[in-house]
């Protein structure tokens, strides 16, 4: 059978009958700990909801809601709204009532596909709003008011330039957008993702981040359907207790993942074994011995992710680079890839033996990317975006989409970043986000928060300015610090800074392991000695806990000092 690219063809009818036709008899979809269903199993299911659906009178355009976890049924749901040429609008689990019925409003949609546990969350006032309410596992109608059906057999024509999505982001910036994807950007982006790394159909997929956004649909879930892959959903949230069992199980070879995760394991897991030995502590510090230290940590994490992995993605928000030179050396096949939603989502990614630290890769193939107002020395500028993957616009939002496009047809991103020399696309931080200093400098938040992350008493961080100068605001580990304070050591990691300073500072750093306010002066210090003049930052506050996106990206637009009004009170920050 010819394959997509040979007939053209980017819509998922095609690409749903090509994948039945050559992978009928292999697994395709389940929950860890049951038996997968195989792609004939699943497109008997699909061509059922499918048939349901086009007897309740659903027809082309149409609008739908689907909101849920990942599991099976999230993605046979999904096939059977789009191969009726209707519209699906997947909602994140984690959207309040308020937004579900705000985004059922704006869409106009006429029907609802919930997950039970979800069910709560829609009002009254929204199942008023729609003609019938599906559950999601069971397919249990909840509510149905049918419309008349002209002809019950029809089989719509669709077109790849037709809407197949309408995806709410909730992004950093505030005000969500329905962003509008056809058959074509999400198809062809699937498509195009394997020049980065290819998929075949002994692939086993653990999948645990929402299929609601565009990340894990695309690469996750398309992509992986389009080459016959088995994909098992974790079916909860993927902590140690949950996902040590699956990766024993399954033995995935493919894993989508955010940055945090990998983070986590780094800072918590492999740096602490390193730091507590005085002499590993020592040697880690010279190139030589950390990679030997970091290679033995490598194939410490793979046995850990089951053996069998050999593609992790890493998306949807910056790496820490002190982490990625750690998988770089340790050898572990993680790939790294930039892209938005509008972009469906890949513009640029390097797979596994292919990275090079502090960038993201190559251009996608069939997509281009130019810089805009390119600084001369640096060659940093906003990055547009013009290809198949592109976006048809937001949704109702025409002066909104007018103003994101040049007027030669670029996207533009938004985000700032340059080419080195090979080619590779880097990513340096929001246009959005670039705080503008006394003297005209441009100064990239993002670079002052990488260096106040190394800090071993900090989680995570964000730098704004409220007109008197730079202000960082820090979420402690209060664990680590507890833990210092018990022991009354000082960390490995700042005695270079004591001994920079001198004795005279050594009361000041044992002191700070009591002392917030110390705590916080110090944190300014380790800062302030390792960046450039501008980039000093003038006071530190601490954040509980910062306020994220659903790929764990911190939504800066609640700690900006010009808060919007409905954004106000949120993420209160404490002064110390």
């Amino acid at each position: 059978m010819e394959t997509l690219e040979d007939l053209g063809a980017f819509t998922f009818k095609k690409l749903w009958k090509n994948t039945v036709y050559k992978f009928s008899d292999r697994p395709a979809l389940g929950l860890v700990g049951e038996e997968p269903l195989t792609y004939a199993q699943v497109n008997v299911e699909v061509e059922r909801r499918k048939r349901d659906l086009i007897n309740l009178g659903m027809k082309r355009g149409d609008r739908i809601l689907l909101i849920g976890s990942g599991s099976p049924q999230w993605g046979i749901s999904y096939l059977s709204i789009v191969l009726t040429g209707a519209v699906a609008v997947p909602l994140l689990p984690d959207f309040s009532e308020v937004e579900i019925s705000s985004f059922c409003r704006h869409s106009g949609a006429v029907g609802i596909i919930v997950s039970e546990k979800l069910s709560s969350k829609i009002l009254p006032e929204v199942r008023d709003m729609v003609e019938y309410v599906f559950n999601l596992e069971n397919w249990k109608m909840e509510k149905h008011s049918s419309r008349s059906v002209e002809n019950p057999d029809y089989e719509p024509l669709i077109e790849d330039s037709e809407t197949a999505s309408i995806i709410y982001t909730s992004g950093t910036t505030g005000k969500s957008k329905g962003v509008e994807l056809t058959h074509k950007n999400l198809v062809s982006n699937a498509i195009d993702c394997q020049t980065v790394h290819r998929v075949n159909k002994y692939d086993v997929v653990l999948s645990f981040l929402p299929l609601s956004h565009v990340y894990e649909f695309t690469i996750g879930f398309v992509m992986q359907i389009l080459n016959g892959s088995c994909i098992y959903y974790l079916g909860k949230a993927p902590t140690v207790s949950s996902l040590m069992p699956a990766l024993s199980k399954i033995r995935p070879t493919i894993i989508l993942s955010v940055p945090i995760i990998m983070e986590k394991i780094y800072k918590n897991k492999v740096y602490p074994e390193v730091a507590k030995n005085k002499v590993t502590a020592k040697l880690y510090k010279i190139p030589f011995f950390r990679k030997l230290i970091h290679r033995k940590a490598g194939k410490m994490l793979k046995r850990t992710f089951g053996g069998r992995i050999r593609f992790f993605g890493i998306g949807g928000a910056k790496l820490d680079v002190t982490v990625e030179r750690f998988l770089k050396e340790g050898k572990f096949p993680y790939a790294i890839g930039y892209g938005l939603t509008e972009t469906s989502p890949l513009v640029a990614g390097a797979g596994p033996k292919k990275t090079r630290i502090g960038t993201i890769g190559p251009v996608l193939r069939n997509v281009q990317v130019k810089i805009l107002g390119a600084d001369e020395k640096t060659g940093i500028g906003e990055i547009a975006v013009k290809g198949p993957n592109v976006m048809k616009g937001y949704y109702l939002e025409e002066e909104l989409t007018r103003n994101v496009f040049t007027e030669d047809g670029w996207f533009k991103t938004g985000d700032l970043g340059n080419f080195d020399k090979k080619g590779y696309l880097a990513i340096k931080g929001r246009c959005k986000n670039m705080i503008l200093g006394a003297s005209g400098e441009n100064i990239y938040p993002e670079d002052i928060e990488f260096v106040i992350n190394q800090h071993p008493f900090v989680n995570e961080s964000l730098v704004v300015e409220d007109g008197s100068g730079l202000v960082a605001l820090v979420q402690i580990d209060e664990e680590k610090v507890n833990e210092a304070v018990k022991k009354k050591t000082l960390p490995e990691t700042l005695s270079g800074i004591k001994t920079a300073v001198g004795n005279a500072m050594e009361n000041a750093h044992q002191a700070f392991l009591y002392n917030r306010e110390a705590l916080l002066n110090e944190i300014k210090f380790f800062v302030n000695s390792q960046v450039n003049k501008t980039s000093k930052v003038n006071r530190v506050e601490t954040v509980p806990e910062f306020e994220k996106t659903a790929t764990q990206k911190i939504k800066r637009y609640v700690y900006n000092t010009e808060q919007p009004p409905e954004t106000a009170g949120k993420g209160k920050k404490k002064k110390n």
